[in-house]
């Protein structure tokens, strides 16, 4: 990680979660993160924390609903502005609601495009762009992803969310090609886990709090600090090497 110290990461959904584990490292590893979500109460409480823990790095709080492709677009604007532009972009941020493709709503299924598709796809693009015009060869693109891109469980609450992981899935391929095209040696990563113990579950059965608690008191879950080691391990690589797919589950998870 040493040679990533000082440069600037974008870390989307940084509030709390996985999001928040993996922000914290990379600051703790010397880098400058801007850490974005919709809400940054909870991302400044963890930039206070870091400077009282006298980590290298910095974390600084950025508010950005990415299902509004203006605010994203401002945002990279806004970090060309203050920090010249993005090095790394771990494309973090995702969401599920309980929406079977037989009666889901299409409110539903539209929000999870437009942030697990959509905002993912737009920062990738604004991230790369940003590290072309600065000559950055490089730079890497991480997409946290899930065993659900994968694979689809028989479960109709989470159809709809598995299809968006599986767009995940061929976009990480897609993105690798196109680099590859254009003779670009920044890399691309997608990170596959299964289940995290995080407010996911809870906000996936929101209506039902009980459920998601039985899901992860059932087995010992991974943790978010457990992904944030494999978001280490990806950009730790020898620049010469393609960490394409980390797939990580609990040793007693079923599926």
């Amino acid at each position: 990680m040493e040679r990533w110290k000082g440069r600037v990461a974008l870390v989307t959904g940084a509030s709390v979660g996985i999001g928040a584990a993996v922000a914290k490292a990379l600051v703790q590893h010397g880098m400058k993160v801007v850490g974005c979500a919709r809400s940054v109460d909870k991302i400044e409480k963890l930039a206070a924390e870091c400077v009282s823990s006298g980590f290298s790095g910095t974390l600084i709080p950025y508010k950005c609903d990415l299902s509004v492709e203006e605010e994203i677009l401002s945002m990279f604007s806004s970090i060309k502005s203050l920090h010249r532009g993005v090095d790394v972009c771990i494309n973090n941020a995702g969401l599920a609601h309980v929406a079977p493709l037989l009666n889901g709503k299409t409110s539903a299924w539209r929000n999870m495009i437009d942030v697990n598709v959509l905002a993912l796809s737009v920062c990738t693009r604004e991230a790369y762009q940003s590290m072309k015009e600065r000559n950055i060869d490089d730079g890497h693109i991480i997409h946290l992803n899930s065993l659900s891109g994968h694979r689809v469980v028989h479960s109709a609450d989470s159809h709809f969310y598995t299809a968006t992981k599986y767009a995940v899935t061929a976009l990480t391929e897609g993105l690798r090609q196109e680099l590859r095209d254009a003779k670009s040696h920044i890399r691309t990563t997608c990170i596959s886990p299964g289940l995290v113990e995080t407010e996911f579950g809870f906000r996936f059965y929101s209506g039902n709090p009980g459920r998601a608690a039985a899901i992860y008191e059932g087995i010992k879950c991974l943790q978010a600090d457990d992904v944030a080691s494999a978001v280490l391990y990806a950009l730790s690589a020898p620049p010469h090497v393609q960490i394409g797919d980390i797939q990580m589950r609990p040793v007693e998870q079923v599926f």
